[in-house]
């Protein structure tokens, strides 16, 4: 990790964030010694220009810039989902693993969305709202692709009135989500308008969409739909009546959810190779976690193959690294596993096709009309991920009813050593319970969104699976659960310094103290069911 790059970048990004929320667009944007504003405006380019911004930041994917990466979400999210640890005891052990959170790197995950996702999203919406609404529609869709993860790990944040003054009031994430949904509606209606009036959308779109599906608006309508349908099942515990209506509503639209691996949402880089590549295999900063090791390991899942190395110090063997744990040397777990295959490469996928059929099981065993059974739903969503990952076996993984996940033994420190904790089977049953069914299918949809750390995370939060061994080390000074895990991160320094009344506005919404206990809107104690 390149720590000594941080305290320089930070307070560039404070500065570019600060002055990203603007109406001097124009003055900002325009070039005084370069292409003219004519020649830029031939075939879009004005506005197409602001698209790859956005699909290189959503996570940050830029090479050299790694490390940026591993501060927006590795060491967060990727982590506090279960998928991940960190055999480094950074900053001594008290860090992010450990509950304290540290606010010089979490402010990467704020200042990154702004500078880059929202600033550009909103000079697309400037330049083609209204008259090339094709691009804006696109723009809304990534939009709330990206400014979602945002609002899923602080809360309250700035959306509605973002530009409008130098004191920026925060929404709450109620009002954030009804504005997505909204958002949603328009791009929807817009491109499927499009795709019925014979416009593909290759020749507009093509060479700027960075998304793999070479511009199509059908596939990109498929897409916001399936972000619907996640976006519908993040509420249920807190509006149950708004995410029926939102989740029937993207399963009944003509085109539907994502439904073959070719309609995953994924960003195809020329040039880059997923961060994750050079924290793992380069910096070994990261292995694969002992979660991972316990559920699939114990299934056997096949899956693993693509998803870790074997260790370099336990041959033949997938070994995990505990979360939360005291670390003396970095040596100690370092040859543990990396990652694999899923990492090396210059595709990142952020939703998966299993994942819409993961959302419609869990829909159908809701009550709701998901075009199928909760069962076959299930069925068919591990098949999806065992065909993205070209993986064999499938029959017989799902109708495992006796593999479970297994203890976890730490071979260097027994200290860590933890019994299986999530324990459900893989083959579905009809007698089990409602809370039983959701487990197998949070814990097939946690297993297959791999390494997507950001969803797992927030299913985590939403649902409780699949059940993750608590920390063993917690530097929070009590404001975080060992046991209940990070629910957020506080809100970040380049705020508190240029916008304490937008942070004042921000706690003010969040229904709690502004720490990493606090739960989100979405996130209440309520049952599952």
């Amino acid at each position: 990790m390149k720590l000594n790059n941080i305290t320089k970048a930070a307070v560039c990004l404070s500065l570019l964030t600060t002055f990203g929320c603007t109406d001097n667009f124009e003055e900002i944007n325009t070039n005084k010694q370069g292409i003219t504003p004519e020649l830029l405006e031939q075939d879009f380019n004005h506005i197409k220009q602001g698209f790859a911004p956005i699909f290189n930041n959503i996570q940050v994917i830029t090479a050299n810039f790694e490390w940026v990466y591993q501060l927006q979400q590795n060491l967060n999210s990727d982590i506090w989902s279960g998928y991940m640890a960190t055999p480094t005891g950074f900053a001594g052990g008290v860090n992010n693993t450990t509950y304290s959170l540290v606010d010089g790197w979490n402010g990467f995950i704020w200042d990154y969305a702004y500078k880059n996702v929202m600033y550009n999203a909103v000079d697309i919406e400037r330049k083609s709202k209204g008259k090339f609404d094709q691009f804006y529609s696109l723009s809304l869709i990534l939009k709330v692709e990206g400014m979602h993860r945002l609002t899923d790990t602080f809360g309250p944040i700035i959306y509605s009135k973002y530009g409008n003054t130098i004191t920026t009031e925060y929404d709450s994430q109620e009002q954030v989500y009804n504005q997505f949904f909204n958002e949603l509606d328009i791009a929807v209606a817009d491109l499927t308008k499009r795709v019925d009036d014979g416009d593909t959308g290759e020749a507009t779109f093509k060479t700027t969409d960075l998304s793999g599906y070479k511009g199509k608006y059908k596939q990109w309508v498929k897409f916001a739909n399936t972000l619907r349908l996640r976006l519908a099942m993040r509420i249920v515990k807190v509006n149950p009546a708004l995410a029926k209506i939102q989740a029937e509503k993207a399963v009944a639209h003509k085109f539907g959810v994502m439904a073959s691996n070719a309609d995953l949402f994924k960003i195809v880089s020329p040039v880059y190779t997923n961060p994750l590549a050079t924290i793992s295999g380069s910096w070994l900063d990261i292995r694969m976690s002992a979660d991972m090791e316990s559920i699939m390991g114990g299934y056997d899942d096949p899956r693993i193959e693509s998803y870790f190395d074997q260790s370099t110090q336990f041959t033949g063997q997938y070994k995990g690294v505990r979360t939360g744990i005291e670390i003396a040397a970095k040596a100690d777990h370092q040859d543990f596993s990396g990652l694999g295959a899923v990492a090396k490469t210059n595709e990142i996928v952020l939703m998966t096709t299993a994942e819409a059929y993961f959302l419609r099981a869990e829909g159908a065993l809701r009550g709701w009309d998901m075009g199928g059974d909760a069962k076959s739903l299930y069925e068919q969503g591990i098949a999806a991920s065992f065909g993205q990952r070209d993986a064999s076996g499938v029959a017989a993984y799902i109708a495992d009813n006796t593999k479970l996940p297994k203890a976890y033994v730490d071979p260097e420190f027994p200290v860590n050593n933890s019994p299986a904790v999530n324990n459900v089977t893989v083959a579905w049953s009809d007698a089990a319970t409602n809370e039983v069914k959701l487990q197998k299918i949070i814990t097939q949809k946690w297993i297959a969104g791999f390494p997507e750390g950001q969803e797992a995370w927030s299913d985590y939060r939403r649902t409780g699976y699949p059940k993750l061994f608590p920390v063993l080390k917690n530097n929070s000074g009590g404001t975080i659960s060992s046991t209940l895990g990070v629910r957020r991160i506080n809100f970040v320094q380049s705020e508190k310094a240029s916008n304490q009344a937008g942070v004042d506005s921000g706690i003010a919404k969040l229904n709690g103290p502004d720490t990493g206990g606090t739960r989100l809107w979405w996130d209440t104690t309520a049952p599952n069911f």
